[in-house]
């Protein structure tokens, strides 16, 4: 069963939807207990890095998410992805999860790119990756970051 791990900071029921489409079981939760014993975990999310970080802490989540990320399949999304760091040039003194090291930046402006970036662009891969498994060189995605 995957945990998706609701913190009224996430894109939840895109998640959940996926999930029921392709008939995973899931469980949308902010119950420590049932992350745990969870066999995988979702971390969505949406908005901003102090925000989000505040309804961790105020839900009591931040130590069970380290736990999961530390012992089993974990996917953190977007912003979830993110609080997974150390820290964020969009929020100063708040303090991430510290599950991977490292500070998430803003994309530097100029070299012709535009900020936020936003639109369809094709993919190439500079090096051989798991993650990108079964994706076709040249396959187009939707990009909406900063």
């Amino acid at each position: 069963m995957i945990a998706i791990i609701d913190y009224d900071a996430g894109n939840i029921r895109s998640v959940e939807n996926a999930l029921n489409s392709l008939g995973i079981e899931n469980v949308v939760t902010s119950d420590p207990a049932v992350i745990r014993a969870a066999d995988r975990v979702i971390l969505p999310g949406v908005g901003a890095f102090g925000d989000a970080m505040k309804k961790l802490e105020d839900r009591g989540l931040t130590e069970v998410i380290r736990e999961a990320a530390a012992e089993k399949p974990f996917l953190g999304i977007c912003l979830g992805l993110q609080l997974l760091f150390d820290s964020s040039e969009e929020a100063p003194g708040v303090k991430g999860l510290s599950v991977l090291p490292g500070e998430i930046v803003r994309i530097p402006e100029g070299g012709g790119r535009k900020i936020p970036h936003i639109g369809w662009n094709d993919l190439s891969f500079p090096k051989e990756s798991e993650l990108f498994r079964g994706v076709a060189e040249g396959s187009y995605v939707y990009f909406v970051h900063s």
